[in-house]
């Protein structure tokens, strides 16, 4: 197929979410190689990424641009083998159990402490902030975890479970204001060693561990931001042990990223680069692998907060960048710039959802008064 060909039907595509190919609006897309339009063709998101990471194309505000591409559901539009064969490999293999449930924190969190320490808050929580009432990441993310003890209402002396604990910050917050004892399990060693020195002199333990390995009975669990790398064939698995680790009168917190519908289909560009066999659940999975398990108490939805808190990082990422680019290079700043504002992107056009879910084991007696 001819470029000329190649290039009308891409600019075809784009048309239908009011996107020009070389126009004047922020939005608009800048090609500097003609190769870009038949890699897209051919390869779609993947391609999409890839073309952008090697400087083919660009655009002024690209999380507008991913916003009215998928509100216009041009990934629909086109077909790529790559993504076909992502899907099929996790219809058929259990790609986040034994050693490869550990892959996602050797490549995305062990990246290096330096990076994520430039882009996050003071607290490095990295995951979706609860915006009521402020501007500000910090106070963003202070907000998200007093939302969540309160939801779980904490109280002093309590055993709590935080299931990827990340980089610490979160299992302080709650042992300094709780008085709590907490145990976090992350699958990442940088985040280990960093949130092991955080903790230290508190009733904090942090251990290198995939959820399925933990023991013990807990009054309180949360998980905020793993949920995403547990995949769908382990869903139940999960709640499962979940159930197991939480006493009777326990609850238990999920924080997660949704997907409107169930679909097998994956991106294939973030699971090669930023998320390796990661998997967005939908309503209908995550109501499935509780059915039996637990009672639904409460089911809050702020997806829009993401938007904010992901252009927050970026903003950050953009301002540390200078410090940063001698160890990373101008290959890996274009992919993480376009992860971040794709993943912006996302949010806005509520393709994506950021879930609250407060669950325990046989219903709370009288009513469950949700906080928000």
């Amino acid at each position: 197929m001819g470029g000329k060909i190649l290039q009308r039907r891409i600019e075809e595509i784009l048309a239908l979410a009011d996107i020009r190919v070389n126009g004047d609006r922020p939005w608009d897309i800048h090609v500097h190689n003609e190769k870009f339009y038949g890699k897209v063709l051919t390869q779609g998101e993947l391609g999409l990424g890839e073309s952008y990471m090697d400087g083919w194309w660009d655009c002024a505000c690209l999380d507008e641009f991913i916003y009215r591409a998928l509100k216009a559901g041009l990934q629909e539009k086109v077909t790529s083998r790559t993504a076909a064969f992502a899907s099929l490999k996790a219809r058929l293999f259990n790609l986040q159990r034994g050693v490869r449930s550990f892959r996602v924190g050797e490549r995305h969190y062990d990246i290096g402490n330096d990076l994520f320490e430039c882009m996050l808050d003071n607290r490095m929580i990295y995951s979706c902030g609860y915006w009521k009432g402020t501007r500000t990441l910090g106070q963003a993310q202070e907000n998200k975890l007093d939302l969540v003890c309160r939801k779980l209402g904490f109280e002093p002396g309590m055993r709590v479970l935080d299931v990827g604990c990340g980089w610490g910050g979160t299992a302080k917050f709650v042992s300094e204001r709780y008085q709590a004892e907490v145990v976090g399990v992350t699958v990442s060693t940088e985040q280990t060693r960093l949130a092991q020195e955080t903790c230290r002199d508190l009733p904090v333990q942090i251990q290198l561990k995939d959820y399925r390995d933990i023991n013990g009975e807990f009054d309180r669990i949360f998980s905020i931001g793993m949920f995403e790398h547990v995949g769908g064939k382990n869903y139940r698995t999960f709640m499962r042990t979940m159930r197991r680790l939480l006493k009777e009168d326990g609850l238990f917190l999920l924080h997660t990223i949704g997907a409107n519908r169930a679909t097998k289909i994956i991106n294939a560009w973030t699971n090669r680069y930023v998320f390796p066999n990661s998997y967005v659940p939908s309503p209908r999975e995550i109501s499935s692998a509780i059915e039996g398990l637990f009672v639904l108490e409460d089911w809050q939805s702020f997806g829009a907060d993401y938007d904010r808190t992901l252009m927050s990082w970026y903003h950050n990422f953009e301002s540390n960048w200078p410090g940063l680019k001698d160890r990373y290079g101008d290959r890996f700043y274009r992919m993480w710039r376009y992860f971040l504002l794709s993943s912006a992107g996302s949010f806005r056009a509520r393709h994506r959802q950021l879930w609250q879910i407060v669950l325990s084991p046989k219903g709370i007696p009288g009513v469950y008064d949700a906080p928000r």
